[in-house]
């Protein structure tokens, strides 16, 4: 039933060499696993990744890095791939998708998978918190409960593992009319975020591409003596969207205004489960005001990025890697580059000056 989808590998595989530490990956054109296998390749590991699709600009490019084996086809039920997937790698970087199906049924799998290969050395999982445990009026959010249900798995089956919690992808924001994150255009020429979270909430953030897979790269670096069990924040900057849209307005050159709002604007046609997750961020973040990351691993920054307990949510993510990319240096320099890609042209008006 998947031989198609198993046995279809990068043409790069020829050119792997032996004696390289091989890094497992899935939802390899995915942000986060991307971002580890172009630097992970860049550096001298071979990478053996799980993509859903060849088609597209990223599995074209991961396809012509060097020592990088790409496997198409889907995780749910697929154990022949996931055995494909695990063998002879010493390491594992796994973050899975909803699109994908059951999570955490996938999530199980590959758990099992990478202790039935019995060759994984530090698997690194990425997790995300089910609020509901830590306070009975919080309601866990269905697109991150899940992960944090596998993540419990992993530790029962006794991986060397470690678990990275990451903060807000700088690269959600779009002024396309998509829920949570547009950064609209205003007939001004200015920008307008709208959203439930408190104008003066600390938000944890993170360029997904830039310095995820630099981050990862060290965890496999230190290792399970250093990291195993852990949770880490993949957090470089704790920001309140006040801060967020002044950081937009100064590297864009023109206005940037937040508009706090309990509901969240939908114009365009999601999958029910997002809208579950969106409903319940309303609640969540909106009205009951929880931390992002809750529990006692995570200090509970308050007012944005001079807060101290905001210093101290992002100290350990910046010794891990100290070239990240903030939101200024997002909005000026990538922002409008991923806006023209989706077909905008408002950066070439004369009002934009770079």
């Amino acid at each position: 039933m998947h031989d198609r989808a198993t046995a279809r590998q990068s043409s790069t595989s020829r050119r792997m060499t032996t004696g390289k530490k091989t890094i497992a990956v899935v939802n390899g054109t995915g942000r986060q696993a991307a971002s580890l296998i172009r630097v992970a390749s860049a550096v001298g590991y071979a990478v053996r990744a799980q993509i859903y699709s060849r088609t597209g600009i990223v599995a074209e490019e991961l396809s012509q890095l060097p020592d990088v084996t790409l496997l198409e086809g889907p995780l749910l039920g697929n154990t022949t791939l996931i055995d494909n997937l695990f063998t002879g790698a010493k390491l594992a970087f796994i973050n899975t998708c909803s699109q994908a199906g059951d999570e955490v049924s996938i999530g199980k799998a590959l758990a099992d998978g990478a202790k039935r290969a019995g060759t994984i050395q530090h698997y690194v999982y990425s997790s995300m918190p089910d609020h509901s445990i830590h306070h009975p009026q919080w309601p866990a959010l269905p697109l991150w409960a899940c992960k944090f249900t596998v993540e419990n798995y992993i530790r029962q089956l006794g991986l060397p593992s470690t678990f990275v919690y990451a903060g807000i992808y700088n690269n959600n924001f779009t002024s396309l009319p998509y829920p949570l994150f547009c950064m609209a255009l205003q007939e001004d020429e200015s920008f307008e975020w709208r959203a439930p979270f408190h104008p003066d909430m600390g938000l944890p953030w993170l360029d997904a591409e830039h310095d995820v897979g630099p981050a990862v790269l060290q965890i496999f670096k230190d290792g399970p003596a250093r990291w195993n069990g852990h949770r880490i924040a993949l957090t470089f900057e704790v920001l309140s969207p006040k801060e967020v849209c002044r950081l937009f307005a100064r590297a864009l050159n023109r206005p940037c205004r937040y508009a706090h709002d309990p509901k969240i604007d939908i114009h365009v046609s999601i999958p029910a489960g997002y809208r579950e997750q969106l409903e319940r961020i309303e609640v969540l973040f909106g009205q009951m005001k929880a931390p992002y990351y809750p529990g006692p691993e995570f200090p509970r920054p308050v007012e944005g990025a001079k807060d101290p307990e905001s210093q101290r949510l992002v100290q350990e993510a910046r010794h891990l890697w100290a070239g990240w990319r903030g939101m200024e240096e997002y909005a000026r320099e990538v922002f409008p580059v991923e806006e023209e890609a989706n077909g905008l042209d408002w950066m070439n008006d004369m009002a934009y000056v770079t």
